[in-house]
Order: C-alpha cells, then structure tokens, then sequence
C-alpha cells in the first residue's frame, strides 16, 4: 500500500518555511548537475518562489551556498535575457 500524501491545511511559516526552501533549492541543484533542465527550471521557480516569501532575518537562515547558487543559476541560465525553452523549434 503507497504511503499517504500530507496535504497542509495551512501555508508553511517559519523554521518549516526555511526547510522547504533549502529542499526545493538543493533538489534543483541535483536536476542540474544531472543535466535534467526542465526539472530544474520546475523546481528553481518553486524554490524561488518561497524565498521571495521569506523575511529578511528567514532569508539569513539558508545557507550561503544554497543562495548563491539560486541567485547565479537564475541570473545567468534562467534570466530573462535568455531564450525560453522550446522556442527554437
């Protein structure tokens, strides 16, 4: 029997918001490194999505790298100078 799925009633705050963004970041991270860009441009605008969400202080909370990875691959691969995906066909 397949394990149930968690279905929160209410948005994510604090530590758990923190820990969802570090999760989805580091799940991009490793689509990338595996060369699967679909999955990590999915997973780059649900993880940045959170940490727009996320205050000054939550945005210390996750670790440096993790940031300047978003930051880099959103800027330099994903920006909006680049061409979207699909469009060349």
């Amino acid at each position: 029997m397949p394990a149930k799925k968690k279905h929160p009633d209410k948005p994510l705050t604090g530590a758990a918001l923190i820990a969802e963004t570090c999760r989805r970041i580091r799940v991009a991270r490793s689509y990338w490194e595996s060369h699967n860009n679909r999955a990590c441009r999915g997973e780059r605008e649900k993880a940045l999505i959170l940490y727009e969400s996320l205050s000054e202080a939550e945005r210390e909370k996750v670790p440096q790298v993790l940031r300047v990875w978003l930051r880099y691959r959103s800027e330099k691969y994903f920006g909006d100078d680049r061409t979207p995906p699909g469009g060349g066909r």
